[in-house]
């Protein structure tokens, strides 16, 4: 069994889906077959909570919830959370939890990071990592907080530099699409160790149908994901993410994203994720949703 490996690829998947949230702007329609829909009491505007669901050859291996927050003036919210599920959890037990917030500029619908940090534990191991930002866009600090590191921590000269963090890049995509462009955008990234620019590249336009897995039904916009590395401490060989993302594209299926608008006039989410490894194909499917007043959830099985 590749306990280690399917971990990574199914923690990739959760990364993928921090990288791709941009959508059509269009309002979709849940399947009533598999898909149960109540209003809720109001929620207030420019909130959206999402659940997902991953899996890997049939099974289920990871769960995830995302938050996109725009409620604070001119300030915004956006927090991924995941952990391993099932048998997956008994075996390797992981989960994290990323988070960013920072200024918010209405009018460009433009995000500018105050501060983005990761919060992970692998088994009994902790780590939380932080990045921080000034308000003119500038990076500012590089911290680790674990066993053997508690503080700040020098970074290699202009690696940093011009970089922000891969939520609010994904936040600026997401926008883009809801306001009708198309998911297209390039951001330079900075993880602590190397610096690369992530990619979003358009596909098409579908109709999604809604399953015993997914929630949504509607018009969706298709997008693939790629990652170039820049500078800094990238392996010969092709890891982590690196990895994954040229396995599929050796199979001809780069990591690919449809994404939906679900409430009139807020950010586009993803509502499907695939990323095709050596090791079989991973699939996110969205399972529950809130926001604009109202609430889905997939019908019990």
């Amino acid at each position: 069994m590749e306990t280690p490996k399917m971990l990574k690829a199914s923690r990739k998947v959760l990364v993928a889906a921090a990288c791709a949230l941009t959508a059509f702007a269009v309002n979709g329609s849940v399947s009533p077959a598999y898909a149960q829909e109540k209003m809720a009491k109001a929620l207030a505007t420019d909130y959206q909570k999402m659940k997902y669901d991953v899996y890997a050859g049939g099974f289920h291996v990871v769960s995830a919830d995302l938050d996109v927050d725009l409620k604070a003036k001119n300030k915004y919210l956006l927090r991924l959370g995941a952990y391993t599920h099932g048998m997956l959890a008994k075996l390797a037990p992981w989960k994290g939890v990323f988070e960013t917030h920072g200024w918010y500029d209405v009018k460009k619908a433009f995000p500018q990071p105050e501060i983005h940090f990761s919060d992970t534990t692998w088994r009994d191991e902790k780590e939380l990592t932080e990045f921080l930002y000034n308000k003119d866009g500038s990076f500012k600090q590089f911290r680790i907080h674990n066993r053997e590191k508690d503080g700040p921590e020098e970074t290699e000269k202009g690696l940093p530099d011009n970089s922000t963090d891969i939520l609010s890049s994904t936040l600026k995509v997401m926008n883009k699409i809801a306001e009708g462009g198309k998911c297209e955008g390039s951001d330079k990234i900075f993880d602590g160790a190397r610096s690369y620019n992530l990619i979003f590249h358009h596909q098409q336009q579908v109709v999604l149908k809604g399953n015993e897995y997914n929630i949504y039904s509607g018009p969706a916009t298709e997008c693939t994901i790629e990652v170039k590395p820049l500078e800094g401490k990238w392996h010969k060989k092709p890891r982590g993410w690196l990895s994954i993302q040229e396995q599929g594209r050796e199979r001809g299926k780069m990591p690919t994203i449809w994404l939906a608008q679900m409430a009139p006039g807020e950010p586009a989410v993803p509502v499907k994720i695939r990323v095709k490894t050596e090791y079989g194909t991973l699939f996110m499917h969205l399972t529950g949703y809130k926001g604009a007043g109202k609430t889905l959830a997939l019908a019990a099985k």
